[in-house]
This record gives C-alpha cells, sequence and structure tokens, in this order.
C-alpha cells in the first residue's frame, strides 16, 4: 500500500476551512472519480484502489490517502494536484 500524507495550516475559520475541503474533494472526485462524503469535521475518500480521509481541525488539514497497486505509478501526481490546489483554495 502507497500513502500520501499531508498537513496543511491554514488560518481559515471554520467555515471557510470546510469550504476550502470541500472544493479539494469535489475536484479530486472530478479527476480521479473518487467518492466523499463528510462525517463530522471528516471527509472520507473511496473508491477501488482508493482510501483515505481529510480531517479538518482549527489550524490544519491533515490528507491520508491510501492508494492500491493500480494507482501507485500516479502516487506523484496525485500528490501534486493536492498540493496545487491546496495553494489554490487556502490562499484564496
Amino acid at each position: 500500500m502507497s500513502v500520501i500524507d499531508i498537513h496543511r495550516a491554514h488560518s481559515l475559520d471554520k467555515a471557510h476551512a470546510r469550504e476550502a475541503a470541500e472544493t479539494l474533494a469535489k475536484d479530486l472526485s472530478k479527476q480521479f472519480d473518487v467518492n466523499y462524503q463528510w462525517d463530522g469535521d471528516l471527509l472520507t475518500f473511496k473508491r477501488s484502489g482508493v482510501k483515505g480521509h481529510l480531517d479538518l481541525s482549527d489550524s490544519d488539514l491533515h490528507i491520508r490517502l491510501e492508494l492500491g497497486l493500480m494507482l501507485r505509478p500516479f502516487k506523484s501526481r496525485i500528490e501534486q494536484e493536492i498540493h496545487s490546489q491546496l495553494d489554490q483554495i487556502l490562499t484564496a
């Protein structure tokens, strides 16, 4: 199992941080066909070959994705896309 584990500090209030996380989830859903669902402040991701979560706190976004065998070759692309999206949505 290949893991993507990203922590990103933010200074957004809870509502805007959740909005940013939702924007990220929608984009990842479109690009990588990933389903997502909120459970409180935890956003879970799932599809064949991928599972993970985004945990939202007052000062931090923590994303952890576990990639199955078929998606391992795309790890760097997925990780790069997450960083790119976070750069855009957390500075907007």
